[in-house]
């Protein structure tokens, strides 16, 4: 919690140029403090986001790599390591526009990645967005 005040903060004062380019060192400072396994998938996961939607903007999230719209964190990368659990996770929050009738999923188990998985991500963060 209190790294999260600290990120909101910081982020106030900040024009969006600035923002941009202070997120981007947030997130991958972030990700180079993973384990090598996690942050081989966070490195991939962060560029497919990007690739798929540019708009974003990289930031943290309670100390995690995250990716936001109009200052609302659409996605995020769980690292396993950090919470001592079987596998990754990436997750959409409220703002994502995901809905699919009257229930849909808001997180993905990610223990690798493949051609098909990437793909799917891409998917899904292009639809967060629209």
């Amino acid at each position: 919690m209190q790294e999260t005040i600290r990120e909101r903060k910081k982020a106030v004062k900040l024009s969006p140029e600035e923002a941009r380019a202070q997120g981007e060192a947030d997130v991958q400072a972030k990700i180079a403090e993973m384990a090598e396994d996690d942050r081989a998938i966070a490195a991939r996961i962060h560029a497919l986001v990007l690739a798929a939607a540019p708009g974003l903007v990289p930031r943290t999230f309670y100390g995690m790599p995250a990716w936001a719209k109009d200052g609302k964190v659409i996605c995020f990368f769980q690292a396993k390591s950090k919470f001592k659990v079987r596998y990754s996770t990436l997750g959409f929050q409220h703002d994502a526009r995901l809905d699919e009738e009257e229930i849909w999923p808001v997180a993905f188990a990610i223990t690798s990645l493949t051609a098909a998985g990437e793909r799917r991500i891409a998917e899904l963060v292009k639809k967060a967005v629209s």
